[in-house]
């Protein structure tokens, strides 16, 4: 999802503009009671929608002061540093946020952090908190990586930031204390699309082994017409404008077009073979719905490793707006029981 920091203003109201096949798609499925207690209250300064011209009031008004070292080292339980690594060919360096656990002893696991934030906002401390709850339950490494936002750096430049940090990564994991044979990508939202992408990425260059992927929520087709997308037209927490207005930040006027890079919206890919054990999870109630179940799906056709977990009634990224919540407490425990028995193997 875009990030809502308590105390966020935001005065872009929602879109009410819906075309024919908008007004003709079933009703929304219903939300989470416990859910929808927690956004009915907020709903008026958290539009589902918001055009391109929007952006710059977005940006503004998400501006509040990114987690501290202090603030992720967690009492003393992480080391935090930020490393400057080369990044693509001809392209700035990347920067890397890398939080080892103190207390244990490596070569460790890692989990290789996209952030979310609609590929428009977001930094490398956004997300890394429940990064760093999976950590302290199994001792791994998190490294997140700052790539550069759309419209002003379209595709390729998100996911070619992201590909340079993980092949840093690998190839100097000893010095940071990870394993290299075991580094997980995960991400949400846009996150988790750059996680897929990633995961094709680095399979069709040869690249890094990827261990698993986790891909939470995450964003991954252009054409925005599933029936999930239709139905969400206006509702919930990210809805078909803001992602229509996302996609053409990253690929301007050939979103939805047929010449879409798979390394850009993961959905078009053709071949789905040979990829790491994934875990896929999303709300009932949320765009990205449908083209998470069909990527899930279409990992299975061809013989893959996938778990898949649609939450009933889940607005998109429920368990960070409503992280007390049951159905965001049951998330959690899934992913960690999924990356827990990953690791295991």
């Amino acid at each position: 999802m875009w990030p809502r920091p308590e105390g966020a203003a935001l005065t872009t109201q929602p879109t009410t503009s819906r075309n024919a096949a908008d007004r003709d798609a079933p009703c929304p499925p219903p939300l989470d009671p416990e859910l929808a207690a927690v956004l009915e209250p907020i709903a008026d300064r958290l539009p589902p929608g918001f055009p391109p011209e929007a952006i710059p009031e977005i940006r503004a008004g998400l501006v509040v002061p990114p987690p501290t070292d202090e603030d992720l080292g967690r009492g003393g339980a992480f080391e935090i540093e930020e490393r400057t690594v080369p990044g693509p060919p001809g392209a700035p360096d990347v920067s890397l946020l890398v939080c080892r656990p103190v207390h244990e002893r490596g070569p460790l696991p890692a989990v290789y952090h996209m952030h979310g934030g609609g590929m428009i906002t977001g930094n490398n401390r956004m997300g890394v908190d429940e990064m760093l709850d999976l950590s302290e339950e199994l001792g791994l490494v998190v490294v997140s990586v700052e790539y550069r936002l759309a419209p002003e750096h379209p595709h390729p430049a998100p996911v070619e930031d992201c590909y340079a940090g993980l092949v840093w990564t690998a190839e100097n994991a000893r010095e940071i204390g990870v394993d290299p044979a075991r580094i997980v990508v995960a991400g949400g939202s846009a996150g988790g699309g750059l996680t897929a992408a990633l995961a094709l990425l680095a399979r069709d260059r040869g690249g890094p082994a990827v261990f698993g992927q986790m891909l939470l929520c995450p964003m991954l087709d252009d054409r925005n017409d599933s029936c999930s997308a239709r139905q969400m037209a206006g509702h919930g927490v990210w809805d078909r404008t803001a992602n229509e207005t996302a996609w053409g930040a990253l690929l301007g006027d050939a979103r939805g077009g047929p010449d879409v890079s798979p390394y850009a919206a993961p959905a078009r890919a053709t071949d789905l073979s040979g990829l790491p054990p994934a875990f896929i999870d999303v709300g009932s109630a949320e765009t990205f719905r449908d083209e998470d179940v069909a990527y899930a799906a279409r990992i299975w056709q061809v013989g893959g490793r996938a778990e898949l977990h649609v939450w009933p009634g889940g607005f998109h990224g429920f368990d960070g707006l409503a992280p007390k919540a049951s159905l965001s407490r049951e998330a959690r425990a899934a992913r960690e029981n999924w990356l827990r028995r990953l690791l295991s193997t």
